[in-house]
């Protein structure tokens, strides 16, 4: 058997050093440590075995408290192990209370990690003014980005999931971006970081904004910075590019040279600037391409990834490799060979040509870059080479292709002559079937720069940089974000979509039985359903409880009804009242019992054994003086003491074996709206702005929580403990955080005032003025605590009285209905 230990220091109890002294929640704690231990209020302490908040005399100090005489006994028995005498260091005394709630704060909708990743990207939702609505997967709309200053952007959307009209359930727009993330396989969120970070490090790239999405349950956007001129607007009716043909022949113009030779470059450096990322476009074409304000040449990955989709699509619509490479070329999306071949293969149409043994890779955009460089040299004569190929070599792919080449290179020997050979020699090889006799980027970039510039004077323009051939990158042609479903209607794709990655409709489920409540919050991503709409009171509903088979709710129509939980259907009413039933408890005894309080300051204890009894078991009123206004809250603690919060600004214990009046505790300034208790704590909320917390072994005051100044002050009119955290309500629609008495946040959540409150684990649920159901998600560590927005619930009316229970989700309303919802 072991010596006891300290629960702080762990070393054993002994009569000099480690003495255990008693406090006041029956926990043993040697007289150093306490000693030690932070103090936040006066008088009080928080035991660091159970984390209860009880009394200690702070100018007594430890030792005025009972000494542990069973501990100091069996400790003596024992001889002290020296190991652990000589491991206990009283410098390091953690507080251990921390650790037994880590996993309280692990988010119950998503993934911690995932949100940690990506919250950075995610744009506010006013952060982006959409100019068009022409949205669309293989085309992206334009907007107006507000940073600071207005900025143009082009918006491609990402992932987009159908809305669901049946659920209940509406997300926020943060939970929105996340879920949606969520939604996507590891591959595409992979390439879309990538992506991401890629834009931040490169200057070549248009920036990257981040994530957006116009309304919740709309599609996600990439945002992205758009230029005002891109190589096709400024370019794309150039028909014989920058070389002019007349009749008399070829007119060598010097000053298209040179602008061409310029512009090549950029778009060389931009190309390389994808590849040091590891990025491969797959294809490419004039779109992709833009000027930036300073005049150089950025690739717009938007662009690039839109035009890689159209691409994809375009494959899947057409199956043969020669009617799809005339038809990419005469739509000037630039494709290499074995890009169009891995595409045709994955659909199981691709022909058995010599394509097949070709990696993708690199080299890939070299083919591409070649011929956006053709494109703005010879024009349109490059597509136009491709109607005489066909024609030539039907049937044959492989010497289609080969006089496709001989042909383009027919075409720049005759107009470029002998004066720009190298530039026509490295195009051409850039031209080649195979991608490892294809030159590196960086070759074409100094082949262009040295005609720029004689190569004895070029000491700063050659770039030492170095591919490795070996590595193939990230094709996004081929990546995980251009993958479509097979159906080409956006409705369908949207419902193929939904059905793999988020569950698609609602799966409603008739009884709820067996579901907790982490299943419940799981659960409401697929969606929630209105299952019953309880009708039979007469006036607002005003508390809910859950007991035995029963769901219990109290109105002001001065009634208490009893419904079944398995059906739903009314059983009884409790009537007797005569004024207006403020509050209801259910006491858990050998005989089940609920109590309710009413406006006029009678306590009625009603028995829930079957059959239901009209009369009440007992009751009895409360003394009244010219400032009662009667019950506001109830409670019942573990040992069976009732709790009344009222009017007269008092808290009243009483006992429910005799109903007589065990104390009355003073010092709110206020209505005591509203009662709390857990571990052996209780707590008081009033309209006074205060949360005081009261210890149920002796009644005295622990300490005040919330204390703003006179006009800062706003009632408290709902609260929820659960453990280490207190969550109150006010009248303002703010709801403040404290995590074991220390204040830790404070959030506007309603418009206008929050009446009900539920918390369950990591989910707080709290409805009010505005008519509306809000869903929090509490998260963060021991030093701080984030209190997002996950959702919302519209409602049809003022949501009054709200709890949480058995996977079901109990609403009460202003208008006397109570709805039942269930995921």
């Amino acid at each position: 058997m072991e010596p006891p230990e300290c629960p702080v220091c762990l070393q054993s109890f002994d009569e000099r050093d480690a003495i255990p002294r008693v406090l006041s929640c029956g926990h043993s704690v040697c007289e150093a440590c306490l000693a030690e231990l932070p103090q936040r209020y006066q008088d009080t302490i928080r035991c660091p075995a159970c984390t209860q908040l009880v009394k200690y005399p702070s100018q007594q100090g430890p030792s005025s408290l009972p000494k542990n005489i069973d501990l100091l006994r069996l400790s003596l028995q024992h001889s002290p192990s020296p190991s652990s005498s000589s491991s206990s260091d009283h410098s390091q005394i953690p507080n251990q209370r921390s650790t037994t709630n880590s996993c309280y704060y692990h988010p119950p909708f998503s993934s911690h990690e995932l949100y940690v990743t990506w919250k950075d990207w995610i744009l506010p939702h006013d952060a982006v003014l959409t100019d068009d609505h022409c949205i669309g997967w293989f085309s992206s709309t334009k907007g107006r980005g507000c940073f600071g200053v207005n900025r143009s952007v082009s918006l491609a959307p990402i992932v987009c999931f159908p809305p669901r009209d049946r659920s209940k359930f509406r997300f926020s727009y943060v939970a929105w971006v996340i879920k949606c993330l969520e939604g996507m396989n590891e591959g595409a969120k992979e390439e879309l970081a990538l992506i991401l970070e890629a834009s931040v490090r490169q200057g070549r790239m248009c920036r990257v904004y981040g994530l957006w999405s116009e309304g919740v349950e709309g599609p996600l956007y990439m945002v992205c910075e758009r230029q005002r001129c891109n190589l096709l607007d400024k370019f794309g009716e150039l028909g014989n590019g920058f070389l002019a043909v007349s009749e008399g022949g070829l007119e060598l113009d010097k000053g298209g040279i040179f602008s061409f030779l310029m512009i090549g470059k950029g778009i060389c450096e931009a190309v390389l600037a994808l590849h040091l990322e590891g990025l491969v476009a797959g294809c490419l074409g004039l779109s992709c391409f833009s000027f930036d304000e300073l005049g150089g040449i950025c690739v717009d990955l938007n662009e690039a990834l839109m035009l890689a989709r159209k691409f994809v699509n375009a494959v899947s619509v057409e199956h043969k490799e020669e009617a799809m490479c005339k038809g990419c070329l005469e739509n000037e999306v630039f494709a290499s060979p074995e890009v169009l071949y891995e595409l045709l293969h994955k659909r199981g149409t691709a022909p058995d040509s010599g394509h097949s043994r070709y990696p993708i890779g690199y080299g890939s955009d070299v083919w591409s870059l070649a011929c956006v460089l053709l494109r703005l040299l010879i024009g349109n004569v490059l597509a136009w080479n491709t109607l005489e190929m066909k024609e030539e070599n039907d049937g044959d792919s492989s010497a289609s292709y080969a006089c496709w080449v001989e042909k383009v290179s027919s075409v720049l020997e005759d107009k470029l002559g002998s004066e720009y050979l190298s530039l026509r020699q490295i195009l051409c090889k850039c031209l080649d079937v195979n991608p490892g006799n294809r030159p590196d980027v960086v070759d074409v970039r100094k082949c262009i720069q040295n005609m720029l510039v004689k190569p004895q004077f070029d000491f700063l323009g050659n770039l030492e940089v170095t591919i490795s051939r070996d590595y193939t990158g990230i094709c996004l042609v081929l990546g995980e974000l251009c993958l479509l479903p097979k159906q080409s209607s956006n409705e369908l794709i949207e419902h193929e979509l939904w059905e793999k990655e988020i569950g698609g409709q609602p799966n409603v489920v008739q009884d709820g039985k067996g579901k907790s409540d982490e299943d419940f919050a799981a659960g409401l991503p697929k969606g929630m359903t209105e299952l019953k709409d309880l009708q039979g009171h007469l006036d607002c509903i005003s508390g809910l409880a859950v007991g035995g088979r029963y769901l219990l709710s109290s109105s002001f129509d001065k009634t208490v009804h009893v419904w079944s939980l398995q059906d739903f259907s009314h059983l009884h009413t409790f009537r007797g009242h005569e004024n207006k039933v403020m509050a209801l408890v259910y006491v858990d005894e050998e005989e089940p019992l609920c109590i309710s309080g009413d406006s006029g300051g009678g306590i009625f204890i009603w028995g829930i054994a079957a059959p239901l009894r009209q009369d009440p078991l007992r009751k009895w009123y409360e003394k009244k003086d010219w400032r009662f206004s009667g019950i506001h809250s109830l409670v019942v603690s573990k040992n069976h003491s009732l709790y009344t919060g009222s009017g007269d600004r008092t808290i009243k214990a009483w006992s429910l074996k005799d109903e007589t009046l065990i104390c009355t505790m003073t010092g709110h300034r206020s209505v005591v709206s509203t009662l709390a208790v857990c571990d052996e704590v209780l707590y008081s909320g009033s309209w006074d702005g205060t949360v005081r917390l009261w210890s149920l072994n002796d009644h005295s005051p622990l300490t005040v929580l919330g204390e703003d100044p006179p006009a800062e002050m706003k009632s408290i009119l709902a609260i929820t403990v659960d453990r280490h955290l207190l969550v109150a309500a006010h009248e303002n629609g703010c709801i403040k955080v404290w995590r074991n008495d220390v204040f830790m946040n404070s959030k506007t959540l309603h418009k206008g005032a929050i009446f009900a409150m539920s918390m369950q684990g990591k989910c707080l649920y709290t409805g009010g003025w505005d008519k509306n159901v809000n869903i929090q998600e509490l998260s963060g560590d021991e030093f701080e605590l984030d209190v997002k927005a996950y959702g919302s619930i519209p409602c049809s009316a003022v949501a009054t009285a709200i709890l949480c229970s058995q996977g079901k989700l109990y609403v009460g309303y202003a208008d006397k209905s109570i709805k039942l919802l269930l995921i």
